[in-house]
C-alpha cells in the first residue's frame, strides 16, 4: 500500500504534524514524494528512513507533541466514563481513578526496585524506523501461542456464595514476587468494585423485572378496556372472532421475537416477565446512533414461523370485572375527597375521553421506564469498558498476562452475560410502536428516544447582542443622567416615589433571571441534574443561555423605556407630561403578561406553561400535593416581595392616581395600605400552607418546624412594614426583637437542612461528607455571605443614611441583595438534593398507572 494515496499536502507541511511541528519541518510534502518514488525509495524501510530523518531534525517539538498525545489519551477514556454516568448511580459506578491511582503506586514501585533497561554506555533512543519495523515490543516478556506461559496465569478467578449472593474472588498467584503485595491490594479492590457493580446491576434488573410485569398487567386492562369502548354493550360484537384475533397476533410475535433471540439469550429469558399480550412483530432493527454504539452485533429480523395457538392464552374482558381506575389527577376535589378517606379509586366508565387519559398515562410510563432500560444497559456497557481499560493498564505496567482471565470471568457473570434489558427494550419498542405511535416505528422511536438538545448558533449570537444592548443602554442611561444633571433638577423627588418603583420592578425579574441562569451553569458544571429534580420533559429545560437570552431581552425593553422616559419637567404648553411615555412601564407589563400566556408553540412554551402551573400550585397551596418545583418556586416568591408591591403600585397608580401628571395618593390610602401588608405576607402564606399539608401527608415533624420558620418570618415582615408606616419607638423595638429571632432561625435551616451542612462529625468538618465543589472555601464564604445578606432588613428598621440615597433607592438595593442572596441559596439547595439523591439511588420519577386491580388493593390493605 503506498502512503501517497492521500491527496498531497500544500509545500512546506507534513501530513500527522501540525502546529509548531509542521512548522519546523524544513521539508516539502512534493520532496517527500520524490524521495519516495525515487529509485530507491519503493519500500516501506525507504520511507520510515526518511521519517526518522524528520524527526531527528525536529527532536524537541516530537518529544513535546507525543507526551501531549499520551497524555491526552491517557485522561479520554477517564474523562468520558466520568462524563457518561448516571449522576445518581456514579456511587454504583467503578472506582475507575481509584484503581489508577493503585497501578500507578504499582508503577513507582517497579521503577524504583527495576535497573534501567539499555545497560551502561551508549543509550541510543527508539526511533519511529525502529518502531515501526518491530525492533521494540510492548512487552518486557512477550509469549507466543505455544510458550508454556499462557499455562502459568498469575491470576484465578473464582465465583463464591457469601450470605446466599453470589460474588467473585480473585486468587494472586504471583504475591511472592517482588512487589506483590501492592497487586495483591489492587485486585482485592477490583473485586469489591466488581462485586459491587454486580450486586447493583442484578438488583436493578429484578426490578425493572417486577415493573415489566405490572406493566403487562396494565396493557392487558387496556386493550380490554379499548375493546369495550369500540364495541359498547348493543352493538353486534363477535367477541370469539375478537379474541381469536388478538391471540394470533399475539402468538405471531411472541414466535417472531423467539426467531430473532440468540439461543443462548432464548434460555436466560425464561425468567423474564413476557409482555405476552402486547408483543408484536419485530420492524427491523434499524435504531440511532446509541444503539449502534451500544450493539456490538446486530440482531437480524427473521420471519416467524407458523404460531401455535396452544401455547397463548386469549385476552379475556373478565379482566376488566377486577380492574378500577386509579384518580392519579391532583385537583382540589380529589385532595378534599382524601381528607374525608373517601376511596381513591373509581369504577370504568367506558367513554373515548377516559380512553385517552389511560393511553396518555401509560405512554408516559412506557418512555420512563424505556430510559430506565436504556440507563441500566449503558451502566452495564461502561463498566464493562471500564473493567476491560484497567485491566490492560495493569497488564501493561507489570509485563503479565491477567486481563484475558479477568474479562472471561466479566463475560460470563450476571453483568457481562444478561440480556433482559436487550430483550426487555425490545419488546418496548414494538409494544409501543403498534399500541401508541399507530405502528408508525419512526414516531415511536422519536418519542421513546428523543434526540438531545443541540446548541444554536443563533441561540448564542442572540443571547450576546442582547446583552451588548443591555450594557449599553446602561451606559447609555449614566452618561445621560450625568450629561443633563438630571438628579439635580426639581422633579426628581416626584420621578423616584412614582416612575422609579414602576421600573424597579423589571429590574427585580432580569436580576433573578440571571441568577438563574448562572445557577443552571453551575449545576451544569458540577453534573447537578435539575432537570430531573425539577421535574422537566426530556428536551424541554432551558439551559443557560436561554435564560440569559430573555433575561436580556428584557433588560434591553426595560431600558430602552427608560431612556424615552427622562423627562422630570412637564410640557408647559399641556402642563402634563407625554401620555405615550408614562405608559411605557404598563405596555411593558402587559407584554410580559401577553408572553407568558401566550398558547402558541413560541418562546418556550413548555417552560411558560410549567412555571405558571407551579404559580397556581403556589396560590392553592394546601389544595395541591406538594412537590419540589412548587415549593421551590414559593421560595423564589419569598424574595421578591418588593416586586409583588411593585405590582400593587402599579394597579394604584394606572387605575386611580393620575399618571398624566405623575400624581397619586396610594400612600394616603387605608386600601392599599392593607394590601400593602397582604402582598408582603402571601408568599410566605404560601409556604407556610404546603409546610402543613407536607406535615399531614408525611407526618415528619421537621416540617412543623419549617411552617414556624414561615409563620415567624411573616410577623417579622408585618411589624417591619407596620414600622416603616408608622414610626414608633414602640414598633421598632420589637420589629427588631421578632426580625432577629426569624433571621437566626432562618439562617440555622438554610445551613443544616437546606444545605446539609454545619455537620460536625463530617469528613469535611462543619460541613458534609460528599460536596460538588471541590474548595472547601467556597462553602464557608457562602455560610458567611448568607448571613450578611439575610440580615440586610436591618436597614429598614434602623434607616441607615448611605451616600444620601433616595429611600426608594435603598429599598431598591436591599430588595436587589436579597435576590442575589437567594440565587446563592438556589445552587447549594439543589446540589443538597441531588446528593440526596445519589444517596439513595434515586435517577427517576415515579409514574402513576392509570388501573388498579383488587389484589393490589388487598396487598395495600
Amino acid at each position: 500500500m503506498s502512503f501517497f494515496a492521500m491527496s498531497p499536502s500544500p509545500s512546506g507541511t507534513i501530513p500527522g504534524l501540525t502546529g509548531d511541528l509542521a512548522e519546523t519541518t524544513p521539508w516539502s510534502w512534493s520532496h517527500c514524494q520524490k524521495v519516495w518514488t525515487s529509485g530507491g525509495g519503493s519500500s516501506v524501510t525507504d520511507f520510515l528512513s526518511f521519517s526518522t530523518t524528520i524527526i531527528e531534525k525536529t527532536n524537541h517539538k516530537c518529544k513535546e507533541w507525543i507526551s501531549q498525545g499520551k497524555s491526552k489519551a491517557k485522561m479520554k477514556f477517564g474523562k468520558e466514563f466520568a462524563s457518561q454516568m448516571v449522576p445518581e448511580w456514579q456511587e454504583a459506578y467503578m472506582d475507575y481513578d481509584y484503581l489508577k491511582t493503585l497501578l500507578k503506586e504499582i508503577q513507582r514501585f517497579k521503577h524504583r526496585t527495576r535497573p534501567p533497561a539499555t545497560p551502561g554506555g551508549l543509550k541510543r533512543k527508539l526511533t519511529l524506523y525502529r518502531a515501526f519495523s518491530g525492533l521494540t515490543q510492548r512487552h518486557h516478556n512477550p509469549t507466543s501461542p505455544s510458550s508454556p506461559d499462557i499455562e502459568s496465569q498469575p491470576i484465578l478467578v473464582n465465583s463464591v456464595n457469601q450470605n446466599g449472593s453470589q460474588s467473585y474472588e480473585t486468587t494472586f498467584l504471583m504475591s511472592s514476587d517482588e512487589g506483590g503485595e501492592y497487586e495483591l491490594v489492587y485486585f482485592r479492590r477490583l473485586d469489591d468494585e466488581f462485586n459491587k457493580v454486580d450486586k447493583f446491576y442484578r438488583a436493578k434488573v429484578q426490578e425493572v423485572m417486577k415493573e415489566a410485569d405490572v406493566l403487562n398487567r396494565q396493557m392487558d386492562a387496556l386493550i380490554a378496556f379499548r375493546i369495550k369502548v369500540e364495541n359498547p354493550q348493543g352493538i353486534n360484537f363477535d367477541r370469539s372472532v375478537e379474541m381469536t384475533r388478538l391471540a394470533s397476533d399475539i402468538a405471531a410475535s411472541a414466535a417472531a421475537l423467539s426467531a430473532a433471540t440468540p439461543s443462548g439469550a432464548r434460555s436466560a429469558s425464561k425468567r423474564a416477565p413476557h409482555l405476552e399480550a402486547i408483543e408484536e412483530s419485530t420492524h427491523g432493527q434499524a435504531d440511532d446512533d446509541d444503539d449502534e454504539k451500544e450493539r456490538n452485533t446486530p440482531i437480524q429480523e427473521a420471519k416467524p414461523p407458523k404460531p401455535k395457538m396452544k401455547s397463548t392464552r386469549p385476552l379475556p374482558l373478565e379482566v376488566l370485572d377486577r380492574v378500577k381506575m386509579n384518580n392519579t389527577l391532583e385537583t382540589p376535589r380529589s385532595t378534599i375527597k382524601g381528607v374525608l378517606n373517601f376511596p381513591n379509586h373509581t369504577e370504568l366508565s367506558f367513554s373515548r375521553e377516559n380512553l385517552r387519559k389511560v393511553e396518555e398515562q401509560l405512554k408516559r410510563a412506557f418512555v420512563e421506564f424505556y430510559q430506565k432500560l436504556r440507563l441500566l444497559k449503558s451502566y452495564s456497557f461502561l463498566n464493562t469498558m471500564a473493567f476491560s481499560k484497567i485491566m490492560k493498564k495493569y497488564d501493561k505496567i507489570t509485563s503479565r498476562s491477567a486481563s484475558k482471565s479477568y474479562m472471561r470471568m466479566v463475560d460470563n457473570s450476571y453483568l457481562g452475560s444478561s440480556d433482559e434489558v436487550t430483550k426487555l427494550m425490545e419488546r418496548v419498542e414494538t409494544t409501543f410502536i403498534k399500541h401508541f405511535s399507530n405502528a408508525n416505528r419512526s414516531k415511536g422511536m422519536n418519542i421513546l428516544r428523543p434526540k438531545a438538545k443541540r446548541d444554536r448558533h443563533r441561540i448564542t449570537f442572540s443571547t450576546g447582542f442582547f446583552a451588548g444592548c443591555t450594557f449599553a443602554l446602561i451606559l447609555a442611561l449614566i452618561l445621560i443622567i450625568r450629561a443633563r444633571n438630571i438628579m439635580g433638577q426639581d422633579g426628581r423627588t416626584q420621578y423616584m416615589e412614582t416612575m422609579f418603583p414602576l421600573y424597579s420592578l423589571f429590574g427585580f425579574i432580569v436580576l433573578h433571571m440571571v441568577m438563574y441562569a448562572i445557577n443552571i451553569f453551575y449545576w451544569r458544571k458540577y453534573r447537578v441534574n435539575y432537570a430531573f429534580i425539577f421535574g422537566f420533559k426530556p428536551g424541554t429545560e432551558l439551559g443557560y443561555k436561554e435564560v440569559f437570552l430573555l433575561s436580556f431581552g428584557l433588560g434591553a425593553l426595560a431600558l430602552a423605556s427608560v431612556l424615552s422616559n427622562l423627562d422630570m419637567e412637564m410640557d408647559p404648553k399641556t402642563k402634563d407630561y407625554e401620555t405615550f411615555t408614562e405608559l411605557l412601564p404598563l405596555n411593558l407589563v402587559l407584554f410580559i403578561l401577553i408572553i407568558l400566556f401566550l398558547p402558541f408553540n413560541i418562546l418556550y412554551r413548555s417552560s411558560r406553561f410549567f412555571l405558571l402551573t407551579c404559580l397556581f400550585h403556589c396560590i392553592c397551596a394546601p389544595l395541591y400535593k406538594v412537590t419540589l418545583p412548587d415549593f421551590f418556586l414559593a421560595d423564589q416568591l419569598t424574595s421578591q416581595v418588593q416586586a409583588i408591591r411593585s405590582l400593587e403600585f402599579y394597579v394604584c397608580y394606572y387605575v386611580w392616581g393620575d399618571f398624566k401628571v405623575r400624581e397619586n395618593t396610594c400612600k394616603d390610602s387605608d386600601v392599599f395600605k392593607t394590601f400593602y401588608f397582604i402582598v408582603a405576607v402571601l408568599p410566605y402564606l404560601s409556604r407556610l400552607l404546603q409546610c402543613l399539608r407536607r406535615l399531614f401527608e408525611e407526618k415528619d415533624p421537621a416540617q412543623g418546624f419549617n411552617g414556624l420558620k414561615y409563620f415567624l418570618t411573616i410577623l417579622a415582615v408585618c411589624l417591619r412594614t407596620a414600622y416603616n408606616i408608622d414610626k414608633g419607638i414602640g414598633w421598632r423595638i420589637i420589629a427588631w426583637v421578632v426580625s432577629a429571632i426569624a433571621a437566626i432561625f432562618c439562617t440555622y435551616w438554610d445551613f443544616v437542612y437546606d444545605w446539609g451542612l454545619l455537620n460536625r462529625h463530617s469528613k469535611n468538618r462543619w460541613l458534609r461528607d460528599k460536596l460538588l465543589v471541590p474548595h472547601k472555601k467556597v462553602y464557608f464564604g457562602a455560610m458567611v455571605l448568607d448571613v450578611l445578606l439575610r440580615f440586610a432588613w436591618l436597614q429598614t428598621v434602623f434607616n441607615f443614611k448611605l451616600f444620601a440615597l433616595h429611600r426608594q433607592t435603598l429599598i431598591t438595593i436591599v430588595a436587589s441583595l436579597e435576590i442575589i442572596r437567594r440565587g446563592m441559596w438556589n445552587f447549594f439547595r439543589l446540589e443538597n438534593e441531588h446528593l440526596n439523591n445519589v444517596g439513595k439511588y434515586r435517577a427517576f420519577k415515579s409514574v402513576p398507572l392509570p388501573f388498579n386491580y383488587d389484589e393490589d388493593e388487598d396487598k395495600d390493605e
